[in-house]
């Protein structure tokens, strides 16, 4: 085929498919209203702007983690399928390194974010906000970042100083604290 038949050819099969999109969408589809669009517009980023209301301690994350967590990450954080999340801390230098929430992740804050969006694997978007301050403070907590007795919440989240916070060249647009 010559490439003006084949050009043609793709000019005409675009336009047929244009023409029905419009019918396609109209019979498989709807308009996104804002407040359907606001329920995924829950980013949290470095500086902790967008962080929900609610609290929660490493106590309570104990609890949640036994029952939301501990079958894929092991029951204090290690051992489980899914990988370590303790432990590693200083070891990104060496040969050895162990990439966990306490030795590699520059941010509370975005754990925070990965955890409300991405777990539990098998229900994701699930946990309440409670619940997900207390599973990172829990995660914070045993890997020695914070006190046991730390509360977690849209105030105190953005404080934490992760052991790697200046391992990573950072893009995002820090706000003034």
């Amino acid at each position: 085929m010559s490439m003006s038949k084949l050009g043609s050819l793709l000019v005409v099969a675009a336009a047929a498919v244009s023409l029905s999109m419009p019918a396609l969408a109209q019979s498989q589809g709807k308009v996104v209203s804002e407040s359907d669009l606001a329920k995924w517009d829950i980013s949290i980023g470095p500086d902790g702007v967008g962080l929900p209301a609610g609290s929660g301690t490493s106590a309570k994350g104990a609890t949640v983690w036994s029952e939301q967590c501990s079958a894929c990450h092991g029951e204090n954080g290690k051992g489980g399928p899914a990988g370590d999340l303790v432990g590693g801390v200083g070891s990104l230098k060496s040969p050895e390194h162990i990439k966990t929430v306490g030795s590699f992740w520059p941010y509370s804050t975005t754990v925070f974010d990965y955890v409300r969006r991405a777990m539990p694997y098998n229900a994701p978007g699930s946990l309440s906000d409670d619940e997900v301050y207390a599973i990172v403070a829990y995660l914070l907590n045993r890997n020695k970042i914070i006190a046991d007795d730390a509360v977690m919440n849209a105030e105190s989240l953005p404080k934490v100083k992760m052991p790697n916070a200046d391992g990573f060249i950072s893009y995002w647009p820090l706000t003034k604290q």
